[in-house]
């Protein structure tokens, strides 16, 4: 279904399809991350793919063009670039261990580090909220940091172009 939807976003031309489509991708990974138990990833996605993304692109297209410009001219530098870092990112997966591997690090090393070290460094038993709460607080803020700068950045850039619009009518009368 992801692979179907990506197709389908690529393929479309009127930008209301598209972020409509975009949403509905990010609810597809959301249920994804759901069946391998990454539920709070899942509810990040959720919230910020197919919420507050949304949102922001509706917000953006009331300001812009309806549909898609055609390029004029094709230029195969953006396929390459994609490309190679496609290749690049692929590469380095390949020494990773299996998922869900007993022998991996974080299996290994850092589950039974939390489950012996969490109730004494934090004072909380429940190991999974110590983790969230805790030793993921830092991502969860970096996370928070991105979505303010996301929004930040499209608050300015709708702000800028609804002052030169009130610009351009104001020099037409």
């Amino acid at each position: 279904m992801l692979v179907v939807t990506a197709i389908a976003i690529l393929m479309m031309r009127h930008l209301f399809a598209v972020v409509m489509l975009s949403s509905v991708f990010s609810l597809l990974c959301a249920l994804l991350f759901v069946t391998l138990d990454a539920v709070d990833v899942a509810f990040t996605e959720a919230a910020v793919g197919a919420g507050i993304s949304t949102v922001l692109l509706l917000g953006t297209m009331a300001l812009t063009a309806r549909n898609e410009k055609m390029p004029r001219n094709f230029s195969p530098v953006p396929l390459l670039v994609v490309l190679v870092t496609g290749g690049v990112l692929i590469y380095g997966t390949l020494d990773m261990p299996d998922f869900g591997s007993a022998t991996s690090p974080a299996q290994s090393h850092l589950a039974t580090q939390y489950l012996t070290q969490s109730p004494h460094d934090i004072g909380i038993p429940n190991v999974v909220t110590a983790i969230l709460a805790s030793y993921r607080g830092y991502d969860t803020l970096g996370e928070t940091v991105v979505v303010f700068t996301a929004c930040v950045g499209v608050l300015i850039l709708i702000g800028g172009l609804a002052r030169r619009r009130r610009k351009d009518e104001g020099g037409a009368n």
